[in-house]
């Protein structure tokens, strides 16, 4: 571009913004074109004509005009570069060439923002910022002020990593005594103190400074506070780049007997691996759906940005739960037209047990007779002795919630049943009490008798089936595809352990006293087939995958070839039903190329298949297909991380401390449940530090200051 010959032609046709620097500077040092215009007008009047010509005088009267020798037009130089706005497009584009009305437009131009900004814009261009005009003691005192801000920031890093520590291994962070002298000031005192024996700067820190230490209980707590914000602010970021997302609660009463609620969010990373993410603990004021509710839904408002995009919600059974007229997951769907109930499917296993050992009074008389055995031993160190000497094995004891402590109980009796009948005549023939003489005696002849090792063997056959889908059911990284097909499996193996029922009658007789007149077997063999046929009837009815669960069958590998010949029409309208804005002419082309093709028949379960289109970039290949895995894979089977949870809280607010308020109480089940995700944080404790120094103005200074020759 030649800058000394029509420049305000070229300025019409560039961004001026779009030049360099040098460039920029360049014109600005050139001035303004002040060509001789050759510009006439003519006016008539009443009496004669009015003839005006352009002068170059204009141009000193005004130091911004500027002229066009190609237009043959008048501009404004500052505008023409700065100002792209319409409002004085006359000025900037068009140009002037009414000589008549010049003075009043010149007037009224000059008062305008755009052309005062304009104006500024070119006087400050290629001056030296201010910043940099500032004197080198200024400069020195900014570099000293980083350096003490890079110091203090490092203290506070290392506090922060101390409470980052006890949170993790669910440690106690205050003592019973914290001043300096105390012989126990708690595990946080502690650790920094013993921290300062290694670092250096940290003790330098903690004697030289008397306005802020960073150990007292108000700062514990901010910067508790601090993690968990920036900890739920990085799972939001998660959850924001996730398409589907799904919720699971549950409730319990902590040992302050506080009514406390943990809420969980499962979705899909971009690799196709699903998570499940501690969000915090509520109290809510009421036990009843509709509070409940609300604290689930006041959650969801801060992690979701879209109603659509929360496709399950999963709850135990308790009726304010999972009632369809007016429980939570009814006032949950009202708000959330995709958020389709899961009943725990942990939960429905155990009913399923439940109901099937209830029906039979044997069955019930024989685990109580089971639990008798675990009660025995469970307060008494002498009776622990001699099982420990002669067994080398303890009994589990049971648990009304989770029938898996059953089973170990179950597997450990029939596998030392000779020890334990040899334990307790050692215990009839050394104890001197009555009482427990007594009670071995009765679990002695218990274990020989053909009715109790009957049910023994039974359970002993059926159980660890029920704990292999129990295992399946409360791993994260599954999705209702593997479910599916492992239930199917326990299904068959129910059905296997009910035809080789008729072998047990042998194998009891030869190590079990018979009663007279006793021939039971045949009545017995009835009500352990009734047994599992309970088991086999109820799985099927509480376990059946309709409406978006049929989007497991779609995708049962076992079923291609099957499915080749027979699309699953049926399966496939209800999926669409349930969520219409798939895109169900593609989907079904889609699938019927899966079910054809043999490389998709070796991959098992969604996650897998999920895998295998993201690592081969075949997301836009099959879209609709993607869209679904994802939908699937985010479905929550379970609420087991919600009971995982309870387990941290049951650790975390003891009875030496059930005082803490619901937000440290959540901070420290965060930095325990969720440390993993926290360690992969980047600049983790930075991001606390700029948090809490943004809480308050503190008397030590956590935030740098710049200037334009200098960084942090």
């Amino acid at each position: 571009m030649d800058l000394r010959h029509n420049i305000t032609v070229e300025f019409l046709k560039i961004n001026f913004s779009s030049l360099s620097l040098e460039q920029k500077i360049q014109i600005k040092n050139s001035g303004r074109p002040k060509p001789d215009l050759n510009l006439t007008q003519t006016t008539k009047g009443k009496s004669r004509d009015y003839i005006r010509t352009f002068k170059t005088d204009m141009y000193n009267k005004n130091e911004w005009i500027c002229g066009c020798e190609t237009t043959n037009r008048l501009f404004c130089f500052p505008c023409l570069l700065f100002s792209h706005g319409d409002a004085e497009s006359a000025w900037n584009k068009n140009g002037i060439m009414d000589l008549g009305h010049l003075s009043q437009k010149i007037k009224k131009h000059e008062n305008t923002q755009a052309h005062i900004n304009a104006q500024l814009e070119l006087q400050l261009l290629g001056k030296v910022d201010i910043r940099q005009q500032l004197d080198s003691a200024y400069r020195q005192g900014i570099q000293q002020h980083n350096d003490q801000v890079r110091k203090n920031r490092y203290v506070l890093t290392k506090i922060i990593d101390c409470i980052k520590f006890c949170g993790a291994f669910e440690l106690a962070l205050r003592g019973h005594d914290e001043k300096d002298d105390s012989a126990n000031p708690g595990v946080f005192k502690g650790l920094i103190n013993f921290s300062t024996e290694l670092d250096i700067a940290l003790k330098d820190h903690f004697e030289k400074s008397t306005v802020f230490k960073g150990v007292s209980k108000t700062i514990q707590n901010e910067l508790l506070d601090c993690m968990l914000q920036v900890t739920q602010e990085n799972i939001k970021k998660e959850i924001s780049k996730a398409d589907y997302v799904a919720v699971m609660a549950d409730e319990t009463t902590d040992v302050a007997n506080c009514y406390q609620l943990t809420t969980v969010f499962r979705y899909v990373l971009p690799d196709g691996t699903p998570v499940e993410r501690f969000w915090n603990f509520v109290n809510p004021p009421d036990h009843d759906a509709l509070s409940l509710s609300q604290c689930i839904k006041t959650n969801l408002e801060q992690v979701l940005d879209k109603s659509d995009k929360l496709i399950s919600q999963s709850y135990d059974g308790a009726s304010v739960m999972s009632g369809r007229h007016a429980g939570v997951q009814t006032l949950i769907k009202n708000d959330y037209k995709y958020a389709f109930f899961i009943h725990c499917y942990a939960h429905q296993l155990n009913l399923i047990l439940s109901q099937a050992t209830s029906q039979n009074q044997e069955v019930r008389v024989f685990f109580s007779n089971l639990s008798d055995i675990s009660n025995f031993f469970s307060h008494s160190p002498q009776r622990v002795a001699i099982l420990d000497e002669i067994v080398g094995q303890r009994v589990p004891r049971s648990s009304a919630t989770r029938w898996n402590f059953k089973s170990r109980a179950i597997n450990t009796v029939y596998e030392y049943r000779e020890l334990l009948i040899e334990c307790m005549e050692k215990i009839e023939a050394t104890s001197k009490q009555t009482v427990t003489i007594n009670q071995a005696t009765g679990i002695c002849r218990m274990l020989k008798d053909s009715k109790f090792v009957f049910w023994l063997t039974v359970f002993h056959r059926i159980l660890p089936h029920a704990d292999i889908l129990y295992n399946q059911l409360q791993k994260t990284v599954t999705d209702p595809v593997q479910i599916h097909e492992a239930i199917k499996c326990f299904e068959n193996c129910i059905q296997k352990e009910r035809e080789n029922l008729d072998s047990i009658r042998n194998e009891i007789l030869e190590h079990t006293t018979k009663r007279r007149n006793e021939d039971p077997y045949i009545s017995r063999n009835v009500a352990a087939k009734e047994v599992c046929d309970t088991v086999i009837i109820q799985v099927k009815e509480r376990f059946s995958f309709t409406k978006h669960l049929n989007a497991a069958i779609l995708f049962s590998s076992d079923k291609f070839s099957q499915f080749e010949k027979k699309f699953p029409m049926e399966q496939l309208e209800s999926i669409v039903e349930a969520y219409p804005f798939l895109d169900k002419v593609r989907l079904q082309t889609e699938l019927e190329i899966i079910y054809r093709r043999s490389d998709f028949r070796n991959l098992s379960g969604a996650i897998n298949l999920l895998k295998f289109l993201i690592d081969n970039n075949l997301q836009t290949i099959f879209s609709a297909t993607f869209n679904l895995l994802q939908i699937i894979i985010t479905i929550p089977m379970t609420t087991a991380e919600a009971e995982r949870n309870f387990s941290t809280l049951k650790r975390i607010k003891t009875f030496l401390r059930s005082s803490m308020n619901e937000e440290r109480l959540s901070a420290l089940a965060m930095l325990s449940i969720e440390k993993k995700f926290i360690d992969n944080i980047v600049n983790f404790n930075d991001e606390v530090v700029d948090k809490f120094s943004a809480i308050k103005t503190r008397r030590m200074d956590f935030i740098y200051k710049h200037c334009t020759q200098m960084g942090k």
